[in-house]
């Protein structure tokens, strides 16, 4: 690692010392000033993420800039909530003491993000970490290009480097450097779980804690008494946003048997009502990242029967929306995490054979069920470890700050949005106050003959 880079990293570390980061009119100032640049340069990011995924402006408002806004909107109305020590009970042993538990900044963060949804996935933790009142190195994917430069941009312009500090480059390369030269107080990632689970090595070295927001294979249920034309709309519009590469995307289908070719019918009925039926020039339809996921996503095309779409064109890195069928349960297409335009649709008869499926993939990120029964909800919820989900809808719980997102097992750990991603960006600390007018002798020793007294304070 180069000498400056290390020296900007203890300075940063220094900075935080000094504790100027703490106070609540700090933390609510770098909140509005992150605002402000984002509404000012809010044309510049939508054309950033039109040049790296051809997202239309309305589509990077929608599943980029707005969330962030809203994000920054929530945490500067309720971080004098947030930051506020709670007074909790005491136990009787303390009485009359009282007890609080304050919420303290971690330190030195680093914060790396994805490649599918460049600005919110990166922004949005980088909120949290502000609002915790720490420093922060913010990691962007060199995949995309255009949304890391405005990021960078925005950055400089409006914090010292000192405070917040962008590093570019090869990921797997100066992600290792950094964390082996300089211990971080805390790490959170977004992206792949092999990456993620080298991240997670990494930090155990120096018992760095991380949050890991990672992927997998995202069931979706269809039963036979789910409202198909409904069910085909969400299912469509969730599964191909941004093409596909959405971590919560649906990954494949699970449809009850007797239903399955009403389903198939209703999907490509809203496929073309969404995308036409040439979605390589609509509007709505963006592009895959880059010639490596574009082979990789064509190579999963010959494991199952093309029910619909298929077509594909290198040169404007274009995969049709594609639903698939006859695909064998132990294909890489079904032990892989998709993420691009290809549905697999999957049969079953009962409950018990679907939850064999879904086990084959562990953890997964998402979990969606379209159903009509209030019991046969209940038995998926409670069966299925997932991190979290929809019924009746796909993809909208991350829209909802209320919900704590993050992954289980394989699909991660830790979460954030909103007041959790405050959480994981601050620690838990307890301090017991107790009063000078009261000290009874029975706290001191000697402590004979006080057993029974002691069996019952503690009981």
């Amino acid at each position: 690692m180069p000498n400056v880079e290390l020296l900007l990293l203890q300075n940063m570390r220094g900075h935080f010392e000094t504790g100027i980061t703490k106070p609540y009119s700090f933390r609510k100032r770098q909140l509005q000033l992150l605002k402000q640049a984002v509404l000012k340069y809010e044309k510049e990011i939508s054309a950033a993420l039109y040049a790296d995924l051809k997202k239309s402006a309305e589509e990077a408002y929608s599943t980029e800039i707005g969330l962030v806004l809203s994000e920054l909107n929530l945490a500067i109305r309720k971080l004098p909530n947030w930051m506020a020590p709670k007074y909790v009970s005491t136990d009787l042993a303390n009485l009359p003491s009282s007890s609080k538990i304050y919420r303290d900044p971690l330190g030195v963060v680093l914060i790396i993000s994805p490649w599918n949804y460049p600005f919110q996935l990166l922004i949005n933790p980088l909120i949290a970490a502000i609002a915790g009142g720490n420093v922060a190195v913010i990691k962007p994917s060199e995949f995309a290009v255009a949304t890391s430069a405005i990021i960078e941009k925005i950055i400089t312009e409006i914090f010292p480097s000192e405070y917040v500090h962008v590093v570019q480059g090869d990921g797997a390369t100066v992600v290792p450097v950094m964390m082996q030269a300089f211990r971080f107080d805390h790490v959170f990632y977004t992206g792949s779980i092999p990456v993620g689970k080298a991240i997670y090595k990494m930090a155990a070295e120096n018992l760095v804690p991380v949050t890991l927001e990672l992927g997998g294979k995202s069931p979706c249920i269809v039963e036979a008494d789910a409202n198909l034309t409904t069910a085909a709309k969400r299912i469509v519009l969730g599964k191909f946003i941004n093409v596909g590469q959405t971590c919560i995307a649906p990954d494949y289908i699970l449809v009850q048997r007797s239903v399955k070719d009403e389903l198939i019918r209703k999907l490509k009925s809203s496929i073309e009502k969404f995308y036409t039926t040439d979605a390589s020039v609509s509007y709505d339809y963006g592009k895959i990242i880059n010639e490596k996921r574009f082979d990789k996503l064509v190579s999963y095309l010959k494991e199952g029967n093309i029910l619909y779409g298929g077509t594909h064109d290198k040169s404007k890195l274009f995969i049709a929306p594609t639903l698939l069928d006859e695909v064998s349960l132990d294909s890489t297409l079904m032990k892989e995490e998709i993420f691009g335009p290809l549905l697999p649709i999957i049969t079953y008869t009962t409950t018990e054979e679907a939850l064999q499926i879904i086990k084959q993939n562990e953890n997964p990120l998402a979990f969606y069920l379209f159903t009509s029964n209030k019991k046969t909800e209940e038995q998926f919820i409670s069966s299925v470890p997932f991190g979290g989900g929809c019924i009746n809808n796909a993809d909208w719980h991350f829209t909802n700050h209320n919900l704590p997102f993050g992954g289980v097992g394989n699909s991660g750990m830790g979460a954030y949005h909103g007041k959790f991603g405050f959480d994981t960006f601050t620690r838990l600390k307890g301090v017991l106050k107790t009063p000078n007018w009261f000290d009874p002798f029975i706290k001191y020793p000697s402590f004979k003959g006080r057993l029974k007294l002691f069996k019952w304070i503690f009981r």
